[in-house]
C-alpha cells in the first residue's frame, strides 16, 4: 500500500471569515457557490439531496487545459461543523470542510486528499498537481471570504 500513499497529494488551508458559522456553512452547503469561488470547477450537475441532508452530484473540473469528470458525494455531515466528500471519476480522493466558531466569526479549513493515478503520471505530475492545488485552494478560499463578506444590497 506504499504506492497509495506516494501517490495521494494533501492540501489544506484556512482562512477566517468575518460571519457566523451558520452562514458559512449554508453557503458551502450550494454546490452551485462552489461553481461560483473555485476557478477549476467548470460545472456542477445532476445534483441529489441525500437523506443525511448532503448532496451528490456530478462534476467537472478542467485543470491545465484537462478535463475532469466526476462525482462528489457526502459521506459525512455535521451541521455547521464539518463536511466530507468523497471524490470518485478521473480524478479520486476526499474533500474536507470544517468550519470553527472563532472570535464571532468563522475559521474555515479546507483539506482536499487527490490520488495521482499511475505510478510514471504520479511521479511527473506530483509537484505541479501539488502547486495547482495549493493555489486553486487559496483563490477558493479568498473568493468565498469575499462572496460572504460583500454588502448584501436590500
Amino acid at each position: 500500500m506504499g504506492n497509495l500513499r506516494e501517490r495521494m497529494i494533501e492540501v489544506s488551508e484556512s482562512i477566517a471569515i468575518d460571519a457566523p458559522v451558520e452562514d458559512v456553512f449554508a453557503f458551502m452547503d450550494d454546490p452551485e457557490n462552489h461553481l461560483t469561488v473555485t476557478p477549476s470547477l467548470a460545472d456542477v450537475r445532476n445534483v441529489e439531496r441525500l437523506d443525511s441532508g448532503g448532496k451528490r452530484l456530478d462534476h467537472t473540473f478542467r485543470m491545465a487545459g484537462i478535463t475532469l469528470d466526476g462525482e462528489l458525494e457526502e459521506v459525512e455531515r455535521v451541521e455547521n461543523e464539518r463536511m466530507l466528500f468523497a471524490m470518485r471519476g478521473q480524478l479520486s480522493g476526499e474533500i474536507e470542510l470544517t468550519f470553527e466558531p472563532v472570535d464571532g466569526g468563522t475559521r474555515l479549513t479546507y483539506t482536499g486528499r487527490y490520488d495521482l493515478p499511475g505510478q510514471v503520471l504520479g511521479r511527473v505530475a506530483r509537484p505541479f498537481v501539488r502547486r495547482y492545488n495549493e493555489r486553486e485552494l487559496s483563490t477558493t478560499l479568498a473568493n468565498v471570504k469575499t462572496h460572504i463578506e460583500a454588502p448584501r444590497d436590500q
